[in-house]
Parts: C-alpha cells; sequence; structure tokens
C-alpha cells in the first residue's frame, strides 16, 4: 500500500539535508535520510549547479508528493544567511520544475511542535528523531539529515 511520500529539505549550499517518510494510515514511516554535499571552497555558482542536477535527480527518482522546507531564519552570520537563501531558492525551483508541492514550516514553529520547545536544539531534534523511528545509534544521522527528517515529520502533525 501506498501512502503520501513527503521529503523535507534542510538547506544549505555545503550540505543539504534530505528526508524522506511516507505516511501510510496516518503514520509516519523513516524511508531514506542522507545530505547532498558540495565540494568545499568552490565557487557558490559550481555549488548550487550540483545541488539543483543533484536534487531534480533525486525528486525524479523518489517522486514525492509533497517537498517540506524550512524558511529562512537570520541568526547572526549574514553571509551564511545568504549562502542558505541562495541554496533555498534552487530547491524551490527544483520542485517547482518538476512539479512537487512545497509547503513551508519556520524552524521555531517545527521545534515547538515536535519537542513542544521553540528554543530547543540541534541536538535535541536529533536525539528526538532517533527515538521517534527507533533508529539505532550506531547509525550514522547528521544534524542536517535529521532536521530534513523533522521537517517532513513535522508536516505530517501540523
Amino acid at each position: 500500500m501506498k501512502g503520501k511520500r513527503i521529503l523535507g529539505i534542510d538547506p544549505g549550499s555545503g550540505r543539504l539535508g534530505l528526508g524522506l517518510i511516507e505516511v501510510i494510515d496516518g503514520k509516519p514511516h523513516l524511508i531514506h535520510y542522507d545530505c547532498i554535499l558540495t565540494t568545499p571552497n568552490s565557487p557558490e555558482p559550481q555549488k548550487l549547479s550540483f545541488i539543483y542536477e543533484e536534487l531534480v535527480s533525486r525528486l525524479n527518482k523518489i517522486q514525492p508528493d509533497l517537498m517540506a522546507i524550512e524558511t529562512l531564519f537570520f541568526a547572526r552570520n549574514i553571509t551564511s544567511a545568504f549562502s542558505v537563501a541562495q541554496a533555498r531558492g534552487v530547491v524551490l525551483l527544483a520542485a517547482a520544475q518538476v512539479n512537487i508541492e512545497i509547503v513551508e514550516i519556520a524552524p521555531l514553529r517545527l521545534k515547538k511542535v515536535l519537542l513542544g520547545n521553540g528554543k530547543a536544539k540541534k541536538k535535541d531534534v536529533q536525539n528526538f528523531i532517533r527515538h521517534y523511528f527507533n533508529i539505532d545509534a550506531k547509525k550514522k544521522l547528521g544534524d542536517d539529515a535529521a532536521d530534513a527528517v523533522a521537517i517532513a515529520l513535522a508536516h505530517t502533525i501540523t
């Protein structure tokens, strides 16, 4: 039985997190998580091009019904914020070009929905995702992939 497939995206130009869940009979199941990694110190246009090509290829392969992406959150580092914004734009373009519906969630809302605390730390999100989907502690689950899974999961709850 096929359920609704939701791809969560944690945008970034160096590491773009992806988390795919499938909701069957109202219950989310973790299908896959990983990151698209770009080459450090390569020019930003090359990073964005790589992200676009890799993401379009994956979208065509996994064919999600919906893409959930984090809204921008401007912290202290404005340079980093611009880089994330550019990667986010490439993600939105890729989704639009393969005709996938997009929903957005703010980082504070995501943490409030899943953890009850909008100021939770990245490690808290990672631990929650590990526990919720019973991911073995020996399996690698970085912050970016955990955030992407959390973004997809939060959409199913909100």
